[in-house]
């Protein structure tokens, strides 16, 4: 590889295959109150996505499962939320409560209640209306900036 060709250790956008757009655009922006401006790209065939900023600049994408199919080529498989989970670091133990209580009243799955980790945590997880996998998680190594 040439010098300076390396793979920069940064993400900008994380995107979610979902199987209904408007369902899950509902959770994240009304439910869990992440900032978007709703739909874009309706206007292209397999384009609609609905992005939300996130902290440090990251973008949080949320795409037709059918779309991501059809732009990558890949046939759509059985889900499997144990793949990957997204982490949502709090700065406390009453965070953690109030994020899994709002995710709850948004219609999220509790998949485990929050409790005390083996690392001197507290975290719990849930699932989205697509099952995708969040832990809310107080880590005193790992406090948010804000």
């Amino acid at each position: 590889m040439e010098k300076g060709t390396d793979m920069k250790p940064r993400i900008s956008v994380i995107t979610l295959g979902v199987a209904d757009l408007q369902r899950s655009l509902a959770f994240y922006r009304d439910g869990l109150g992440l900032p978007t401006v709703g739909i874009v790209g309706q206007e292209f065939d397999h384009g609609a996505v609905a992005f939300f900023d996130l902290s440090g600049g990251l973008k949080l994408a949320l795409w037709a499962q059918a779309d991501i199919a059809h732009d990558t080529g890949v046939p759509q498989g059985p889900a499997d939320p144990t793949r990957f989970t997204i982490g949502h670091n709090v700065g406390s133990r009453s965070d953690v409560d109030a994020v899994m209580a709002q995710a709850s009243r948004a219609g999220a799955r509790i998949v485990k209640t929050a409790r005390d980790t083996f690392y001197g945590g507290y975290a719990g997880y849930f699932s989205d209306p697509d099952g995708h996998l969040w832990e809310v998680v107080w880590n005193p190594a790992l406090l948010p900036e804000d």
